[in-house]
Order: structure tokens, then C-alpha cells, then sequence
């Protein structure tokens, strides 16, 4: 799960950052609306939290352009201002939920939770495959009722794969929706990653089938 921080406050980019990468999450952070902008048109994430307040570009113009990109990533907007207007100026340009500064660290998390939820259109924080279950709130992993320990790159690319279940993921969509800039993952990795998840959730009805040169698809076994 990828997360794009537009923040220009940089004591609250890095504490937002902290958190969310304890929380299994991978995380880019700009400074400016124009390095938004640019990140949005050249990049895919599920969810952006975004400041309203941002230089070069202010935060709302950056929505509207990423909503005219025809983009439906789910938006968290941050501001100063706590006025009924701004709120409804950000709501009615396509956002999703909205905070107010100061706010708690707790109840960002959460809402973060709910938003990447409704991205999976689900209502839980619990993701179903056959007998295996992934809460995306604990970061735990089921297969029959019983806890897998997963590291959490692994969780990463089984949370991936789930949110494309039954359909193919290339292993150039899995390194885009893993890793932050400047982060080095190459291919031989994603492989070696995918290796260590099938040995660990291949315990039943389900198998991660590998099309060579294309990718991985996540599949239940008929039976």
C-alpha cells in the first residue's frame, strides 16, 4: 500500500511519515504543490494525504487537477483553516475526508484505514480469500483461523496482490506499489519475495500462479 505525503511543514511530514511506515505503509513525502502535481501524473497510490496550504500550487488546485486526470485515489486533505467554507470547497473538488490541524495522530491512522478500505470497496478492515483472511488494521495474516508470520514486505505484496485478486499483476505494478523513491528493488527481488509468501500461504485451497514474463495472479484452487 502506497501513500503520498503533501506536506510542506516538515516536523509534521516526518512524524506522519514515521508513522505510517511502522505501520506497514510505503510512503513518498513532497514539500510543494507542484512536486504533488507532478508525483500524482507520473505515479500510482492508494491514498493521498494532502495540505491545503502547499507553495507553488495550492492544495485544491492539485485536486482538481488529479480528479481531471480521472483519478478516484482516495484523498485526506490537512489544513490550518477549520472554516465550513474550506471544508465544502475540498469535499465538493473531489476529496474524501477532511482534517483539521492540530489534529491526533490516532484518529489520522484510522481515517487513513477507513479511506484505503473504501479503495478496496470493502467495509471491514478484514480482506477475504478462501480460507485466508488479511486485516489490513492489525497487519495479521489467517489461513484457517490460524496466524501466518509474515514479514512486512511480505504482507505488503500479499495486501497487493489481494486488492488485484484473480487478475495479473506485473512485477513492475508490484515494485511501484512496494517501494518509495530511492528505494532499489529489482525484479530477482520481487521474485524472491514472491518465493518466501508462497511457502508461507500456500497451505490450502490457494496458490499465487506465476505467467512467465507477464507476472502473478492470486488464485483460489478449484476443488
Amino acid at each position: 500500500m502506497r501513500i503520498l505525503i503533501a506536506e510542506d511543514d516538515q516536523v509534521l511530514a516526518d512524524g506522519l511519515l514515521r508513522a505510517l511506515r511502522a505501520s506497514g505503509y510505503a510512503v513518498d513525502q513532497v514539500s510543494s504543490g507542484s512536486e504533488a502535481d507532478a508525483a500524482l501524473a507520473a505515479h500510482e497510490f492508494d491514498l493521498v494525504i494532502l495540505d491545503l496550504g502547499l507553495p507553488r500550487l495550492h492544495g485544491l488546485d492539485v485536486l482538481k487537477r488529479l480528479r481531471g486526470r480521472g483519478s478516484s485515489v482516495p484523498v485526506l486533505i490537512l489544513t490550518a483553516a477549520d472554516s465550513i467554507e474550506e471544508r465544502v470547497k475540498g469535499l465538493d473538488h473531489g476529496a474524501d475526508d477532511y482534517m483539521a490541524k492540530p489534529f491526533s495522530l490516532q484518529e489520522l491512522e484510522a481515517r487513513v484505514r477507513a479511506l484505503t478500505r473504501r479503495g478496496l470497496g470493502t467495509a471491514t478492515s478484514i480482506i477475504r480469500h478462501g480460507p485466508l483472511a488479511f486485516d489490513s488494521g492489525g497487519r495479521v495474516v489467517y489461513i484457517n483461523e490460524q496466524m501466518v508470520e509474515l514479514s512486512a514486505r511480505e504482507l505488503s505484496l500479499l495486501e497487493v496482490l489481494l486488492q488485484r485478486a484473480g487478475r495479473l499483476v506485473s512485477k513492475d505494478q508490484l515494485v511501484e506499489r512496494l517501494c518509495e523513491w530511492g528505494e532499489e528493488v529489482s525484479n530477482n527481488a520481487i521474485e524472491v519475495y514472491i518465493h518466501r509468501l508462497r511457502k508461507k500461504i500456500e497451505q490450502g485451497p490457494i496458490r499465487i500462479a506465476t505467467v512467465r514474463g507477464l507476472g502473478y495472479c492470486l488464485e483460489k484452487i478449484p476443488g
